[in-house]
């Protein structure tokens, strides 16, 4: 007689592995998720023929990496030094890039492939920075080296990812116009260092190339730069070779942009910083009596409120010390509409006003008319009518509210639709601001500098920083003297000098065609840390200025 429990179980098992096989079947193999983030760039497994290879003469050259890997902007970060008539051409094969040579190289000659950025992660594109392959065709490798460090002139900091490129003397005109070869990026602490260079004189140049460039060709209008003026002969190994980037101020004035805004407003910036300029409406020309200009603190932008926008195109002069520099056109369709919103900020930062400061309203276009009738003041919930709305006498985007503001109250103040009114019979929306009165405890009471300087000939700034390096007072000197700093947040500060070498009150920037370095800065070891009311006064010596 069959066993019918047996077979029970035998069914039922069979049932249980077809499920089994059925739910593995279907499901699919997928990556693990979740885990830490792969911040690692691929690495190097082997390099055949070896790197440093002599009596180079290889087809091909083959790079293995521990990951798959990609190729980016390879027409950017990939050169060999010296430049071949027809380069090498790279291709990934799984986890190796195969590098074809072309069949032009010369006789006893050191190669260097420099990839730049070029190879990447595919997932989460972690770069190799400065990885290079270095073969000669001869007996020996070129083997000199150069390395230093790069900062920028004003603040001092090291900058990394910053290009070091070099040039040789009779290739300098290139730079510019065409990228170089031989280059190498920074590090973290703005470190440098150039290999395998053959002796010879050359141009030295560091780049910092602004978002979105990278092709190693520096372009004035945007790029940072900072070079050694003098040819460098390299034949030995030089060391300390240190370089400071800056903007270079253009040569030539234009206009960068120029539009018509949302709100109906014209802004322009410029290429240069001007020094006394004047903007007028050509056409149509009766615009121009009624405009509002407001030029920013460098004077190389300007924005323009007009009280008539029918036209169809106007034409703005735009002069500097009594000369013109340039006329633009900007133009408006017939169905263009704006938006303008009046609603201004203020400066209680963080909810704080601060103790010695009035309140402050900065609105984002000029107010034609106020109605303080139309402001509601509450202290501590308690409504007051005791305040003033003062216009100020100079700047036409800013309004003061007084009032015997106390430590430590609540402030809201409640301003009601209609209470500004802007060009084009603009009113603002209601709106609210919230601050209390920041206590005195959290400033300190008086900084005294007595300042000594090394030379009564030349001229100086003593700038004092914010903590980070922001200029928060600037006092351009000549004789030694006594700076007081006073009713300033509790903070640590730090004290910047300016050698003023051509006595204008500002840092003046560097030029490479005039052969100019960027006007040197000390920067004082000490800080100058600022107590609750309390009177400090400390002694500055500058120093003379360093040397080349």
């Amino acid at each position: 007689m069959p066993n019918l429990k047996t077979q029970f179980f035998n069914l039922k098992s069979l049932g249980v592995l077809t499920f089994l096989l059925i739910f593995f079947g279907c499901a699919s193999i997928q990556t693990p998720q979740g885990g830490p983030k792969d911040n690692k760039a691929p690495k190097v497994v082997s390099m055949i023929p070896k790197n440093q290879t002599r009596n180079f003469n290889a087809k091909k050259i083959l790079i293995q990496f521990d990951e798959f890997f990609k190729i980016q902007n390879e027409t950017k970060e990939f050169s060999i030094s010296p430049e071949l008539e027809k380069a090498p051409i790279l291709k990934i094969k799984k986890k190796v890039l195969e590098i074809t040579m072309p069949d032009t190289l010369e006789k006893n000659t050191t190669y260097t492939l420099n990839f730049g950025k070029a190879i990447a992660d595919i997932n989460e594109s972690n770069v190799i920075k400065n990885l290079s392959y270095v073969f000669s065709t001869g007996n020996e490798i070129d083997s000199l080296s150069l390395s230093g460090k790069v900062t920028n002139a004003l603040n001092g900091e090291f900058e990394k990812e910053v290009t070091v490129l070099i040039l040789p003397i009779e290739r300098d005109t290139l730079f510019g116009k065409k990228r170089a070869s031989i280059y190498t990026l920074t590090d973290s602490s703005g470190n440098y260092k150039l290999n395998n260079l053959r002796k010879g004189t050359y141009k030295v140049y560091a780049l910092k190339e602004s978002t979105g460039g990278a092709d190693k060709i520096y372009q004035q209008s945007s790029d940072e730069v900072g070079y050694i003026k003098e040819p460098l002969v390299i034949d030995k190994n030089v060391d300390n070779v240190n370089l400071q980037v800056f903007k270079e101020l253009a040569p030539n004035f234009r206009v960068l942009e120029r539009k018509i805004n949302a709100d109906g407003s014209i802004s322009l910036s410029f290429t240069q910083q001007l020094k006394k300029p004047k903007l007028t409406i050509t056409e149509p020309a009766a615009l121009d009596v009624s405009k509002l200009v407001r030029f920013n603190n460098t004077n190389d932008s300007v924005k323009v409120w007009l009280n008539d926008m029918s036209f169809d195109s106007v034409k703005v002069a735009i002069q500097d010390q009594g000369k013109l520099l340039q006329v633009v056109n900007l133009s408006r369709g017939k169905k263009d509409t704006y938006t303008r919103d009046i609603t201004p900020a203020d400066n209680a930062g963080a909810g704080k006003l601060t103790p010695y400061q009035r309140y402050t309203l900065n609105f984002p276009s000029p107010i034609v008319s106020a109605d303080a009738s139309k402001i509601i003041l509450l202290d501590d919930s308690i409504k007051r009518t005791n305040f003033e709305l003062v216009k100020d006498s100079v700047d036409f985007l800013k309004y003061y509210l007084t009032f015997p503001w106390k430590a430590k109250r609540k402030y809201d103040i409640k301003f009601t639709a209609g209470a500004f009114t802007g060009l084009f019979n603009t009113k603002n929306k209601e709106f609210i601001k919230r601050f209390t009165l920041d206590v005195p405890e959290n400033y300190g009471s008086q900084f005294v500098l007595n300042v000594s300087v090394p030379d009564t000939t030349s001229s100086y700034i003593v700038e004092i920083l914010n903590e980070k390096k922001a200029v928060v007072r600037s006092y351009p000197i000549k004789l030694n003297t006594k700076l007081s700093f006073n009713h300033y947040p509790v903070a640590k500060y730090l004290i910047r000098v300016v050698y003023d070498q051509n006595r204008n009150g500002i840092w003046d920037t560097g030029n490479i065609k005039a052969g100019s370095q960027p006007e040197k800065v000390w920067y004082s070891k000490e800080e100058i840390t600022l107590r609750p009311n309390w009177d400090i006064e400390n002694n500055l010596i500058i120093p003379l200025p360093p040397k080349e």
